[in-house]
């Protein structure tokens, strides 16, 4: 299966869409399924940083109506925990706060546990029941969005259909093949499908609270929030959802040769004193991509065995540093990509586990002149048939050199970049070509 990227040119149109999941807006401390205290000892930090405060700042930054924290507020005053300083406006609403310094001394306190300041989290069985039912097995994307969004690359019907059933399937996918062939670009375009499409916006939380410590979930390097003026079918409900989620695009999340098994756990901030979610549950709902598998620092057989019960059973337990285990889902397309052998790297028994294998070749004279001159029209350089006779010739089987399919764009790029440097119009001509072949490739004969 040959492919090759060009720059995107193309955006994913929408498939069916799913009715995503309501969240109605808390109306009381125990419809939020939280505990009072915890609620308390986030307000009291919040004054403790912002000081003089209204009720209204504080319903913003916990993400909940004041109506709900209205009965918190009466007991930090009786309890000479805070106290009204003024009125900025009609209504409980606009009464502004001040800490006392009773409540600095008992916030002085809440930090010593966490110091976790920001929305309220949710519960984990909220967490666990809303990304069950926006699962990546729900994503509207069709036939359509995928040939659409491929139309950047060159790949053959049948790896399309591949590609599509994998989709759909939300099941593991491997790439494998010579490096420069497009297996990165073919990942990205498959989060791009999936994130992209109209109508697969998912609700991430801010943080999630799993017994009485902090799991802090969103963040703003793997979640695209979508933005409340958008229209967005899931917003179509008279503007209300619970405000402790956010809207997003599915997740797309790209590691490398960075990658480790603590990066698969509970990070716990020593200092802070609360967790940060690991990857995986981070890309929940949406793409895994682990790149240049099998030159991570740690063995691939370490990965593949901490993965090998959540790609079967779609459920990963995480621990806390109490020792607590707790069930999140394992809910995303995970997508492998190597240019190592995969035999080197795995066995038959997690081979079963992945459904889809895609070999991603070395092209052929034919695919690789598509490329070519696609990359030629992309940088305004005329093609002609002859000069890739000439890079056959005086290139490839000279030297006997392997085509790859990042070949065209890196030569027409550094084509055009000697050409801007000498102050002539980018050609194919063969003095253009030579100064670009000749310090791209290592040239043994």
């Amino acid at each position: 299966m040959r492919e090759m990227m060009s720059p995107d040119r193309s955006q994913p149109h929408a498939g069916l869409v799913p009715a995503p999941p309501v969240l109605q807006v808390p109306n009381s401390i125990a419809e939020t399924g939280l505990r009072a205290d915890l609620l308390v000892q986030l307000i009291m930090k919040i004054m403790y940083f912002a000081g003089e405060v209204n009720g209204a700042y504080l319903a913003e930054q916990i993400k909940l109506p004041y109506s709900v924290i209205d009965e918190l507020m009466n007991f930090l005053r009786a309890q000479n925990f805070c106290e009204v300083k003024g009125v900025d406006g009609a209504g409980k609403l606009f009464y502004r706060y001040g800490i006392t310094s009773l409540g600095r001394e008992r916030t002085r306190e809440f930090l010593d546990v966490n110091q976790y300041v920001g929305p309220a989290p949710v519960t984990l069985e909220q967490y666990n029941d809303v990304m069950q039912k926006q699962s990546i097995l729900k994503a509207p994307v069709s036939r359509e969005d995928v040939q659409q969004g491929f139309s950047h690359l060159v790949l053959s019907d049948e790896s399309l259909g591949l590609i599509g059933e994998a989709i759909q399937s939300g099941r593991a996918m491997f790439l494998y093949g010579p490096s420069g062939n497009g297996k990165t670009i073919i990942s990205e375009s498959i989060g791009k499908v999936v994130s992209h499409v109209s109508g697969s916006e998912i609700f991430i939380p801010y943080a999630v609270e799993v017994d009485s410590h902090i799991v802090k979930v969103f963040d703003q390097v793997n979640h695209v929030a979508v933005q409340e003026n958008h229209s967005v079918s899931m917003l179509e409900q008279e503007g209300r959802y619970d405000a402790r989620w956010v809207v997003c695009k599915r997740p797309v999340v790209f590691v490398g040769g960075e990658l480790s098994l603590s990066m698969l756990d509970l990070v716990l901030n020593p200092i802070a004193k609360y967790y940060e979610a690991p990857l995986q549950m981070k890309a929940n709902g949406g793409v895994f991509i682990i790149d240049d598998f099998g030159r991570q620092l740690v063995s691939p057989w370490d990965l593949l065995n901490r993965w090998i019960v959540p790609l079967e059973k779609r459920v990963d337990f995480l621990t806390l540093h109490t020792g607590k285990k707790f069930p999140v889902p394992f809910d995303s397309l995970v997508i492998f990509a190597t240019n190592l052998e995969p035999q080197s790297l795995v066995d038959e028994a997690f081979f079963r586990r992945i459904r889809f294998k895609m070999a991603v070749e070395d092209p052929g004279l034919e695919t690789y002149t598509k490329i070519f001159r696609r990359y030629c029209e992309q940088k305004g350089v005329e093609y002609q048939p002859e000069s890739m006779e000439y890079l056959q010739r005086e290139y490839y089987q000279k030297y006997n050199l392997k085509m790859r399919c990042c070949h065209p764009r890196d030569i027409i790029d550094q084509l055009v970049s000697v050409a801007k440097y000498m102050g002539t119009p980018p050609a194919l001509s063969s003095a253009l070509l030579d100064k670009a072949c000749r310090t791209y490739f290592i040239l043994k004969k």
